[in-house]
């Protein structure tokens, strides 16, 4: 959260940069970027700024009827308010006027993820007077990197997960070897159960699918459609989750045989498990050698491994998503040269998943899911030992 302690640092940020502020904006929640350095709690249902310079003292524009979002806004800080569009703009104007300003936005929508301005606002502030630029390096460095505190947490619960996914993976073996096999939707609450024990939280999922189930990236099992997990399934646990009460979360794929797979398994399975290990060892080696690394560069390497193999046209996704301190999906910097064409560069303190897969439509899916942070000279990989081999139950 943008506090007095973290002011200098981000001002540093802003003149490195030659911006001569951040123009934070919000409505209604439309940008988490902006509701979470100002520490906005609850609905914001009247547009609001906040300038950021690079010398001097942080201005909000708030609503005359609306001060609660501002709680923890420092009172030293000036805090000016409006009622009607008239003045916002007044405000606006005097605020960024003849200045090159940074919001959250990406130029023809390259990082979605990161995309949050609207266009009518953009052009209320180019209107304005200002010279409008991309948020996204600040919001790797400030909004997306992770404390000490918060990596040792993402770490403790990322070996829960590991061994959680691992007794569910066991247990639908067992289960169908004795002829009571035990369904997706089964499975999973066993799954949140042990999170619970485990002092875990997680806001959905998690994710178990059999065979034909897998092969969709996005599968959620229910109860009411419920499917046994069975002797020659392939069975995809996807699972994520937190420290209860905050921290950062920890997100796996794993991926297990009831029985001995078919050659197809393995080779898909040999396939996404050689395309995750191109990834990481491309950002190992740039990493430790402190040379700039982009997210895309990681997705190229994982998704030319599969395309070598004969499976790039089912391969959907990104290889990988930041995980901020926030959120699961986070903001930082994404794995990705698929879906948008996101060139941030991967910095000191920031994570993400590493997740190659491929779907065979009505046969199967095979995912392989780690995460990473980035240290000063090293990269930290979770779990600890990644899977190697196909578990076989």
């Amino acid at each position: 959260m943008l506090t007095p302690e973290l002011l200098p640092r981000l001002q540093r940020l802003l003149v490195d940069a030659d911006l001569d502020g951040w123009l934070l904006y919000d409505f209604r929640g439309t940008n988490a970027i902006a509701a979470g350095l100002l520490g906005f709690e609850g609905l914001c249902s009247r547009r609001v700024f906040a300038f950021i310079p690079r010398e001097g003292t942080p201005i909000g524009i708030a609503h005359a009827i609306e001060p609660g979002p501002w709680a923890r806004w420092p009172a030293a800080w000036p805090l000016r308010t409006y009622t009607g569009w008239r003045a916002l703009e007044s405000e606006v104007r005097a605020l960024v006027s003849g200045k090159r300003v940074a919001m959250e936005y990406s130029p023809g929508d390259a990082i979605p993820y990161l995309d949050r301005i609207p266009a009518g606002v953009l052009e209320l502030v180019r209107a304005s007077g200002a010279t409008v630029f991309s948020s996204a390096e600040l919001v790797s460095q400030i909004y997306a990197t992770w404390t000490p505190a918060q990596r040792a947490s993402h770490e403790r619960a990322a070996a829960h997960i590991a061994a959680i996914a691992q007794d569910a993976i066991r247990h639908a073996g067992a289960m169908a070897a004795a002829g009571t096999p035990a369904a997706e939707h089964e499975l999973q609450q066993r799954i949140l159960d042990a999170f619970a024990r485990a002092g875990l939280e997680t806001d959905h999922g998690p994710d178990v699918a059999a065979s034909e189930n897998a092969a969709n990236p996005h599968y959620a099992p229910s109860a009411d459609t419920p499917r046994l997990v069975q002797r020659g399934d392939v069975l995809l646990v996807d699972l994520w989750a937190r420290e209860t009460g905050g921290g950062v979360y920890a997100d796996q794929t794993w991926m297990a045989s009831l029985g001995e797979p078919r050659a197809e398994v393995v080779q898909v399975w040999e396939a996404v498990r050689d395309a995750r290990d191109a990834a990481l060892e491309l950002l190992t080696s740039r990493i430790a050698a402190g040379e700039p690394v982009r997210g895309g560069e990681a997705d190229d390497a994982a998704r030319a491994v599969i395309e070598a193999r004969g499976y790039g046209p089912h391969f959907w996704h990104r290889t990988g998503h930041s995980i901020d301190a926030r959120e699961l999906h986070g903001s930082g910097p994404q794995i990705d040269n698929l879906e948008s064409r996101d060139d941030r560069l991967l910095i000191p303190g920031v994570g993400f998943s590493i997740e190659p897969g491929v779907y065979l439509p009505g046969a199967f899916g095979v995912r392989s899911e780690v995460n990473a942070f980035v240290g000063d000279d090293a990269l930290l990989i979770t779990p600890g030992t990644p899977q190697r081999d196909l578990f076989i139950v």
